[in-house]
């Protein structure tokens, strides 16, 4: 088989190791006795909505000004594009914060747009406090307000899945869409992490249960950041979404016919998707859209009568579950 030209994609770089002691800022160093700029705007922003701030310093990497305050909690609400809180979730941290009487992690808080804050990082804990009848919050605040979209790739300590991630990633967009209509969306690209999320996110926002995971492998290696505008670029996105959900139409109407033939396994997405798509045979990487019609294509025409059970069985070691 000629070799392919496809390039796969470059690992994620992640920063090496660090000789002791070299960076950031001495403990003492992390003393802050005047506010001023934005920092000072912040302290005056706390203290409209009726908080007060208990200390301030200089944090220890970037040695860039927080101030640690209490908030009325009536004064925060989520950013309107993180993840949906789980109701599970945020009722445990209740029960923990009830049983220890005491609330010692506060949540990151930035001012928003129209008055308030909002917390990109403290959502759970937000809601805890509020059904716990809490009248204020504890919370570390950021001056620097484009932080609310950063903190999402700095917060690696919970794992997203395909459906939480490309959520977020929908609604930052939406977000940004607000105040930097015109600029280029790849001038974004460290808030986006991937350019497929967002094709994803408006897949998932008309299709809750949309198998994401069956198509992603795709759509993340032929979808890049564009110079075009965030305006111009939501459309191509929306494009592609639109290409992508009746493709799923059409996967789901062939996995019908291989359950009527009797045919049982978690991956009979991934196995229509995986048999109709020839990206791995192909010398030229084509355009996303094509990809998707060329796939469309050969699932409509599957001939389910050709299809053997050890077929269907060898596809399920390495493919994403269909429902994720």
């Amino acid at each position: 088989m000629p070799k392919s030209n496809l390039k796969r994609l470059p690992p994620k770089k992640r920063p090496r190791k660090a000789k002791a002691n070299t960076r950031g800022a001495e403990a003492a160093e992390a003393l802050l006795g005047e506010l001023t700029g934005v920092a000072l705007e912040t302290k005056a922003a706390v203290e409209r909505a009726g908080g007060v701030v208990v200390g301030q310093y200089a944090e220890p990497i970037g040695k860039h000004p927080l101030l640690l305050a209490v908030l009325p909690i009536a004064a925060v609400e989520p950013t309107p594009f993180q993840r949906d809180v789980s109701d599970m979730h945020h009722k445990k941290l209740a029960d923990v914060i009830d049983r220890t009487g005491m609330f010692l992690d506060p949540i990151i808080a930035i001012t928003a747009p129209e008055g308030g804050f909002w917390t990109p990082n403290g959502g759970h804990r937000l809601a805890a406090m509020r059904r716990l009848g809490a009248k204020s919050i504890t919370a570390l605040v950021v001056p620097k307000r484009e932080v609310a979209w950063q903190i999402l790739a700095l917060n690696t300590e919970k794992a997203h899945n395909l459906k939480d991630k490309s959520l977020e990633v929908i609604r930052i967009f939406r977000n940004l869409l607000e105040d930097s209509a015109s600029k280029a969306e790849k001038d974004f690209a460290y808030y986006f992490e991937e350019a497929s999320l967002i094709t994803m996110g408006l897949c998932y926002e008309q299709k809750p249960r949309f198998s994401g995971g069956v198509y992603n492998s795709f759509v993340r290696r032929l979808t890049s950041f564009a110079d075009d505008s965030l305006t111009k670029a939501l459309k191509t996105h929306e494009k592609h979404a639109t290409m992508l959900l009746e493709l799923d139409e059409k996967v789901a109407e062939a996995v019908a016919k291989l359950k009527a033939k009797g045919f049982v396994s978690p991956y009979l997405k991934t196995f229509v998707v995986a048999r109709s798509n020839p990206l791995r045979f192909m010398k030229e990487p084509p355009e996303l859209e094509e990809l998707i019609k060329t796939i469309r294509g050969k699932v409509e025409r599957m001939n389910v009568d050709r299809i053997k059970q050890e077929d269907i069985s060898a596809s399920g070691g390495g493919g994403a579950a269909d429902d994720e």
